[in-house]
């Protein structure tokens, strides 16, 4: 069965799982396959940009509402300036925190970005992360997981039913072909990046 949407998917679970009574479980199988695909997954559909500004005196802004992990910050300076990302023990081991300044470090502190030397104006901050699907449900039909990569949501959620199939064999098929699957679209979205144009090696 073809499934593009929340339906459907309902319907090709109940499908390959061959069961008639977990028709109201299917939804959590779902929702846990997703909450599976958040940590799993990270391809360029997941991909958002934000922009936010610092305060000055102010080291810390928030994170995105629906931040899932970050690719790149920088400030919008004229040209771009790249923030170095330090673990928080290097972070204030190293950076100037105590400084007023233009940031040149961050580091992330639950759901903030901390920033040293701390804004000694507002500066314009772009981001680039990984945002948080929303999980689908009766008024979310579809999302990056279902438009993007279908078969790992269906594996996925077939292999949340474990704890209803004892000793189904079924089990280690779709968990086999989640992970091949997983592997497959995790190197196939990383070659299409760089897909066409040469590494260059560069100095500064």
């Amino acid at each position: 069965m073809a499934f593009t949407n929340y339906t459907d998917l309902k319907a090709s679970v109940a499908d390959y799982l061959a069961r008639t009574d977990l028709t109201t479980q299917i939804p959590d199988f779902i929702t846990l396959a997703e909450l599976r695909l958040r940590r799993d997954l990270r391809i360029r559909q997941m991909l958002k940009v934000a922009t936010t500004a610092t305060v000055v005196s102010d080291s810390t802004v928030g994170l995105p509402s629906d931040f899932l992990a970050i690719r790149e910050i920088h400030l919008d300076t004229n040209p771009a300036s790249s923030l170095e990302y330090l673990s928080p023990t290097s972070f204030f081991s190293n950076a100037f925190t105590t400084n007023l300044g233009k940031p040149t470090k961050y580091t992330v502190l639950a759901a903030e970005f901390q920033f040293a030397p701390i804004p000694d104006s507002a500066y314009t901050v772009q981001i680039l992360y990984y945002a948080t699907p929303t999980l689908l449900s009766s008024s979310v039909s579809s999302n990056v997981f279902l438009a993007y990569c279908p078969d790992l949501l269906l594996y996925a959620a077939l292999g949340e039913a474990e704890p209803y199939l004892i000793n189904d064999a079924r089990i280690q098929t779709w968990a086999a072909l989640y992970d091949r699957g997983l592997a497959s679209l995790s190197s196939s979205d990383e070659s299409s990046e760089y897909a066409g144009s040469p590494l260059v090696m560069t100095t500064i």
